[in-house]
């Protein structure tokens, strides 16, 4: 049976790339949102932002992270990270330069997202840094990478998964 996830990602850099993974059928994911409905809800404030992800979060067991060259930097990516480890939800990171885009371009690899983040772990502060695995697809074309990514993304879940139980 499919893990249910929410993947968490760059959107204006990485929603073409991200599509590729989302639609592999080894996983049952959030909804996908478009461009336009993505501004509506950003344009609705921070509140609303935290409400729809806290509502697509809710009921997943992992939260994958598809990681391209400025994923790391993102606030809401931060955000998502922070409340799947303090939810006890699995946390993965999956590198996704080497995907084309809708253009058929790739991009530079990002830095690993969990590195510098803090998040709370009882009633202190933690620093994730290599905790959740930060996976990097083999394969030397898109559509090799795109391949290792799916040959062992549930693998790559249940890890994850199985790391965050060992905490708390």
């Amino acid at each position: 049976m499919a893990r249910k996830v929410f993947f968490s990602f760059h959107f204006k850099n990485d929603h073409s790339r991200t599509q590729l993974v989302r639609n592999m059928n080894a996983l049952e994911g959030n909804s996908a949102v478009t461009p336009n409905k993505w501004e509506e809800i950003k344009k609705t404030g921070d509140a609303a932002i935290k409400r729809w992800i806290n509502a697509n979060m809710s009921g997943k067991s992992c939260v994958v992270v598809l990681v391209g060259s400025e994923t790391a930097s993102r606030p809401w990516v931060k955000y998502e990270i922070r409340k799947a480890w303090e939810d006890g939800k699995g946390v993965l990171g999956i590198h996704i330069n080497g995907l084309k885009d809708l253009d058929g371009n790739t991009s530079t690899k990002g830095a690993n997202p969990f590195l510098d983040l803090k998040v709370s772990e009882g009633d202190k502060m933690v620093t994730l840094g290599k905790i959740p695995p930060m996976k990097t697809p083999s394969g030397s074309s898109s559509k090799e990478k795109y391949a290792s990514i799916k040959e062992n993304v549930e693998d790559w879940i249940e890890e994850a998964i199985s790391i965050r139980k060992q905490y708390k």
